[in-house]
């Protein structure tokens, strides 16, 4: 059972608050804010009920462009909370303590990027993550912990699993919210309809695996540089072009899981019967028993002979699950089949949608009206597959503030 917000006596209380607010970035500067706009909730009620708020998050890998401070995310916070938000430069040393210790109740501060230290970009075990100097630099001045960073939630990093080892632990409202919905399931209405799409192959047909072993998925809708691998392992000649990126991408093997899936839940797998490509500057959709493509064109899109074979599908679901794009829905000529294939399935009864690029690609099409759309990537995947996650685990088996 995990505690939430609502057992939480905030008042005069100081609390460490894990987000996720990795955002795009352009120039130093967030290109995007949807990240931190998932917090305000939680970040405002805990400030309105008189708590002193340090945050906790990370902003990019090491090496990245987008790798930077937290200086912009603390300037778009005081916009977004309507109320002063302060900056520090440090995450565990004596400024960070100081300036935590400083705050008065419905005050905030941003620690700096969590990641700007080593063991932020590893994997501990809980209590060994509680021995980090992160954790036992920083732990001593807060008086409990709330994690709302449910897109992080699949990682074991000391600042996710570390601190509610030893503080106090609850879950902030959007980790609440994405438990509640992701973590029941197996409960939600059936058929259940599982579209996997995008390019994050291995990730997806680990999806596959385990939604068709578990019985959690009826059908499972195929798209994306997914459908194409798909294809291929149904020894479709999808042309050198799309064979040549999947090779390029290291997705190769993953031809033959493909095939070891068709094999074993081919009546439950759905592929795509056309496909979409750029021919003379336009789009130009063909069937699959008229490939492969002229040279140098590749699968972009689904065409719309899948689209209605999949609408139909959906027509029938009672709940629908999507990860992934259809097709480069960034290319307006390719946007095609993820907007009409999205747009079906917000007519489902219950319409789940992973995080990442498939909220990204929701936001810029402009596609409403999901029951539920996550914040996170691969922690949905694995909620959505009814794995466990370290994060969630942790503030499970944590101290209680009662104990």
């Amino acid at each position: 059972m995990i505690d939430t917000l609502d057992d939480l006596d905030v008042e005069g209380t100081t609390v460490g608050v894990r987000v996720d607010v990795n955002s795009p970035i352009d120039d130093e500067s967030l290109a995007d804010d949807a990240r931190l706009r998932a917090h305000v909730d939680t970040l405002s009620e805990l400030l309105e009920r008189g708590g002193r708020v340090a945050v906790l998050a990370h902003q990019g890998r090491p090496g990245g462009n987008d790798f930077v401070s937290l200086a912009p995310h603390a300037d778009r916070l005081s916009v977004l909370l309507d109320r002063p938000v302060e900056y520090v430069d440090a995450t565990f040393t004596d400024a960070a303590r100081e300036a935590v210790r400083s705050l008065d109740n419905g005050e905030c501060v941003v620690l700096e990027n969590t990641r700007f230290y080593s063991e932020e970009y590893m994997e501990f075990d809980p209590e060994r993550a509680a021995r980090t100097h992160l954790v036992e630099g920083l732990a001593p001045v807060l008086d409990a912990y709330v994690n709302d960073a449910f897109a992080a939630a699949h990682r074991s990093q000391p600042s996710l699993v570390g601190f509610p080892t030893v503080l106090p632990g609850y879950a902030g409202r959007v980790m609440e919210s994405e438990l509640d919905v992701l973590g029941s399931i197996e409960a939600t209405p059936e058929p259940r309809v599982y579209v996997i799409g995008g390019a994050k192959v291995p990730d997806s047909i680990d999806v596959a695996w385990s939604v068709l072993e578990k019985g959690l998925a009826d059908h499972v809708l195929t798209a994306g540089v997914v459908g194409n691998v798909f294809l291929i392992a149904d020894e479709v000649d999808l042309g050198d072009s799309s064979s040549d990126f999947i090779y390029n991408q290291g997705y190769w093997d993953e031809i033959d899981r493909a095939q070891d899936l068709l094999d074993a839940y081919g009546d439950r797998i759905a592929l795509p019967r056309d496909v979409a490509v750029e021919r003379d500057g336009d789009r130009h959709e063909i069937a699959v028993n008229a490939l492969p493509p002229r040279d140098g064109e590749a699968a972009m899109d689904i065409g719309h002979s899948t689209l209605a074979y999949y609408e139909r599908i959906l027509e029938d679901a009672g709940t629908v699950i999507l990860n992934g794009p259809a097709g480069v829905f960034e290319d307006e000529t390719f946007e095609t089949g993820t907007k009409e294939l999205y747009g079906a399935a917000t007519s489902v009864p219950m319409s789940i949608v992973g995080g990442g690029d498939t909220a990204s690609a929701l936001r810029q099409l402009g596609v409403e009206g999901f029951s539920h759309v996550s914040t996170g990537g691969g922690a949905a995947l694995r909620m959505l597959t009814a794995e466990p996650l370290p994060a969630v685990t942790a503030l499970e088996n944590g101290p209680r503030a009662n104990d």
